[in-house]
């Protein structure tokens, strides 16, 4: 049961991490899970003090949570218009459905670990729907959108703004600590 109020600041890294009761590695507890929400409550250099949703609370190295989107783009104008994201959402579908398609392939067989990974190649999607709010990633112009329902603007972009059929071309993202280390 969720603590009321519990808002999480980030998550575990996909791996999971270890834990302890006190900012001193020889007094280990257990491992978090893997993607568990966490609320960072205090920092003290390299750790961090998290409070998970029952309650419980641990120190952690803070360097490797990963930090999660907590407010949308404020109403002041200020990020750029993003226009209505149908034609995004149906690219994830096809992404999506591509990737699940080869997924199926390998499981039944039919393709190997190289196979599978030369088919998926490329493939890039984000979406993150939490009520009514929306983040979207546009690979196309290596960008997340935020959408409300009535409008969709810019939350994020890598670099400056670039046109349509320019995309990054880049490496998988990375997971960077929000204080800029790591």
């Amino acid at each position: 049961m969720p603590t009321p109020g519990f808002r999480p600041s980030h998550v575990v890294p996909p791996d999971g991490m270890p834990a302890w009761e006190s900012p001193d590695p020889t007094r280990p507890t257990v491992s978090l899970d893997p993607l568990l929400p966490v609320q960072l409550t205090e920092r003290r250099g390299d750790w961090g003090h998290v409070l998970c949703a029952n309650g419980w609370s641990a120190w952690v190295d803070g360097r490797l949570l990963v930090a999660v989107p907590q407010d949308p783009p404020t109403a002041d104008g200020s990020l750029e218009a993003a226009g209505d994201p149908l034609a995004l959402l149906s690219g994830v579908e096809t992404v999506l459905a591509r990737y699940r398609a080869a997924a199926q392939e390998l499981a039944a067989g039919g393709l190997d670990g190289a196979a599978f990974r030369q088919r998926t190649e490329g493939l890039r999607i984000g979406v993150v729907v939490d009520g009514e709010d929306m983040w979207l990633y546009d690979a196309e112009r290596d960008r997340w959108l935020y959408g409300d329902g009535t409008r969709v603007t810019t939350y994020a972009a890598e670099g400056e703004p670039r046109p349509p059929g320019q995309g990054a071309g880049h490496a998988p993202t990375r997971v960077v600590a929000p204080d800029g280390d790591g």
